[in-house]
């Protein structure tokens, strides 16, 4: 490598935080720089596609990171849809190819461990993020589609890989923020505040080193949903008279009424995490990690409606303009939620660069506690008792086993002393298990038990064998050829109701749906290719099988006893991906270009079965094409400005639906045309860092027949354009504080619920 590239790729390698003996992904062939900083991605980076990452010091440096997920901010193509700092059930994960409605198209792990919710697919199937802090973050990275064989088919929108802090010495972290936002929405006009705290301390003593780290977040959002009656649901005459009510237009341009703001949302969320490692011998290292997470969430509403004597209106028959509308006790129905999660995860790792390397891996995550209580009565407040259901999902998990090996042949001799082959190979067992259990109390504030409403359970098991080939043919060339068997099996899918107990006391009321299995092959292929000391270019294609959920499996409800509304040949989805990507080294930055293919068979979707009912079915084919540019540098124009920016195109179209054909030739749901970010941060000496940030994202739909044209009102789903600016000051090597405000151009904007609005974000912190 000449000085020409040399530069840039030592500067790039010390941006990101890289480990000693990090290999560039574009250039493994031909570079290695030793940089003092941090670990490496556990991503397989010898595969050349596609990979992005961030390290915790710039997250720290540039980002208003309140939550793990705000890492991903300013990543190309990737949006998570997080409505408020603190959302814990609607964050879902986006890709090129896959919307924020498609929660089992990526995957999420933290230092091996899976935060991926793969019992069901959707908004309330969100990685389990809580269970990252941001202060712990050392190292973010991203594998875009389904390329490596190492991964199940739920990669095929990306994967995504925490690696979280593990001490050479001791160091000890305290953290403090607050943050507040203003909120205008409808007959909304409230102020929203919250609170931060986090500390931190590990060290390496000998073979030993331990990390602990705890944090509370205290967060008050926005409401999130609006109570709403259709002009059409109106009757003539009759009801108490009010005022209050916005008249509006809902996504599909009819007119409605804003009755009232709902779901206003506060959580208080625990978090602790013990690191335990202990080197057995310089090169086997043995890893545990234990976390918990406790979440206390209520969420409330505020009905605008007001009667002849001003006082607010919640329940009953109420008449706007002439018509009488009907007020259910689920129109601003509060709610509270009781979580406690606990996950553990354990490795014995043998590494190095011998001829043979070797890791087992376990992990397990339990729902110890997951209780959310409703009321089926009108009541006005969170306070206030009544009649009410509890959905008890206590019990669902997942675990996962792997065994992963690494074979080089020509390590300690050959070209390089490196050999020409790297060889991965293992066998995976991953397992989840949905438990939801419905009763009914007196009390939906306090009772622990009663009469039964509803169960519903089930369970899935994926079983794998990969094996993978990266080798150098020649100096410019590198491939990658890799083979994925799974065995899907579903298996333990049960429903019950009221009715059905009444009928069969005897068997607890549970109607079984009959077990599932199936084979599937999953082929990866990759190249790469040197053309220069400032080109490379590659093409990866992959084809990946996403298996559905148990909670898209076992759907349907009980009509006479019987399971009816469910399709027992629901098939999983089949995609094959390909990419072909150009990368130019610059003077200090990287420049890349992606064109990218995805070819969707059976992709699952809730449609119409039936003109009453929505079940998950299968899509018959959905295709995508698109172009996405990337952009990092550092010291641009004058030294200290670091860029990063990226743009995306994405045409993805239903090409095949015959449950739907109005659906042909419409858009993917939540799949943009364009998005684009834009990260610019200027360190001024060795205190003073600001940086601007800028996200945009074009026109959605939220339906399959693209038949919400109207996305900027509630449950629609519109484009948006903000910017977000941060300043951060060292005070000294121990005290460093910032400033920041997200969507400081107070942009409204929407995904089904509001997003938030101008919000202010303090944060003072003490490093030892």
């Amino acid at each position: 490598m000449n000085k020409l590239t040399r530069k840039p790729l030592a500067v790039m390698l010390a941006a990101m935080g890289a480990a000693a003996s990090v290999i560039c992904p574009a250039h493994a062939d031909h570079a290695v720089v030793t940089v003092n900083g941090g670990r490496p991605s556990s991503l397989p980076t010898q595969i050349p596609t596609t990979i992005e990452g961030i390290t915790g010091a710039q997250i720290e440096d540039r980002i208003n990171a309140s939550d793990s997920e705000d890492a991903l901010k300013y990543l190309p193509s990737l949006n998570v849809r997080k409505r408020y700092i603190g959302d814990y059930d609607h964050a879902v994960l986006a890709s090129r190819a896959s919307g924020t409605g498609n929660s089992a198209r990526s995957m999420v792990y933290a230092d091996g461990i899976l935060l991926s919710n793969l019992l069901g697919n959707g908004a309330t199937f969100t990685p389990r993020w809580g269970l990252v802090s941001p202060e712990e973050i050392e190292r973010v990275d991203v594998l875009y589609g389904p390329f490596s064989a190492a991964y199940p088919g739920n990669s095929v929108g990306a994967v995504v890989d925490f690696q979280t802090r593990m001490p050479a010495r001791l160091e000890a972290h305290v953290k403090l923020s607050g943050y507040g936002q203003g909120f205008q929405q409808y007959g909304s006009d409230t102020r929203h505040y919250g609170k931060q705290g986090s500390a931190s301390i590990g060290n390496r003593q000998g073979a030993w080193s331990w990390w602990v780290d705890v944090s509370r977040l205290d967060s008050n959002g926005q409401p999130i949903g609006f109570a709403n009656k259709l002009r059409t649901q109106g009757t003539p005459g009759g009801g108490v008279p009010v005022t209050g009510a916005i008249a509006d237009r809902n996504p599909a341009n009819k007119d409605w009424l804003i009755l009232g703001a709902t779901n206003q949302i506060h959580t208080v969320q625990d978090h602790a995490k013990v690191k335990l490692a202990y080197d057995v011998s310089p090169v086997l290292r043995a890893s545990y990690t234990l976390g918990w997470w406790k979440n206390e969430a209520g969420r409330s509403s505020q009905s605008y409606l007001r009667d002849a004597a001003a006082k607010l209106v919640y329940q009953g028959d109420i008449n706007v303009d002439g018509a009488k509308y009907s007020l259910l006790p689920s129109d601003f129905a509060p709610s509270r939620g009781e979580l406690e999660h606990v996950m553990h995860g354990f490795s014995l790792k043998q590494h190095g660069k011998g001829v043979f390397s070797w890791e087992v891996a376990a992990s397990l995550y339990d729902y110890a506690k997951d209780r959310v209580r409703t009321p089926t009565v009108a009541v006005p407040d969170l306070d206030t008792p009544g009649q009410g259901n509890v959905t008890d999902m206590g019990g669902s998990g997942w675990n996962t086993l792997a065994l992963k090996g690494t074979w080089r042949p020509g390590a300690g001799g050959g070209e390089g002393g490196r050999g020409a082959h790297v060889i991965d190979f293992g066998v995976q067992r991953d397992s989840a298990k949905l438990r939801t259990h419905v009763f009914s109390g007196a009390d939906w504030i306090s009772a622990d038990d009663g009469r039964h409403v509803s169960t519903f359970n089930g369970e899935t098991r994926l079983e794998s064998l990969y094996a993978q080939d990266t080798w150098r043919i020649g100096e410019p060339w590198k491939a990658t050829l890799g083979l994925r068997f799974e065995r899907w099996q579903a298996f333990g899918g049960e429903l019950s109701s009221a009715a059905s107990l009444a009928a069969s006391p005897g068997t607890g009321g549970l109607l079984r749906f009959p077990a599932r299995s199936e084979n599937s092959w999953s082929p990866k292929a990759a190249l790469a290719y040197r053309a220069s000391d400032l080109w490379t270019l590659k093409v990866s294609t992959g084809r990946a099988v996403r298996n559905p959920t148990a909670a898209e499996l076992f759907q349907g409800s009980i009509v006479d006893n019987r399971i009816v509304n469910t399709d027992p040949t629901l098939r999983a989805e089949k995609s094959w991906t390909t990419e072909l990507t150009a990368e130019r080294m610059l003077e200090r930055g990287l420049l890349r270009a992606t064109v990218f293919h995805e070819n969707t068979h059976d992709a699952l979707y809730s449609q119409a079965l039936t003109p009453t009912v929505n079940t998950v079915q299968n899509v018959g084919e959905i295709r995508t094409t698109g172009l996405e540019l990337s952009y990092q540098a550092d010291h641009v124009l004058v030294h200290g400005l670091s860029l990063t920016g990226s743009m995306t195109y994405a045409d993805s179209e239903i090409a095949r639906n015959d449950r739907l054909p109005a659906s042909v030739g419409k858009r993917q749901p939540r799949v943009p045309d364009w998005r684009a970010t834009l990260l610019a941060s200027y360190h001024v000496g060795d205190k003073w860092t600001t940086s601007v940030g800028a996200r945009y994202s074009g026109r959605q739909y939220g339906t399959l027949d693209n038949s919400d044209p109207n996305g900027a009102t509630y449950t629609g789903v519109s484009d948006y354009f903000v910017t977000d600016v941060r300043v951060r000051y060292r005070f000294n090597a121990q005290w460093t504080g910032s400033f920041g405000i997200d969507n400081l151009n107070n942009r409204k904007y929407w995904a089904f619920h509001p997003y938030t609005q101008r919000t202010l974000i303090a944060e003072l912190k003490f490093d030892l």
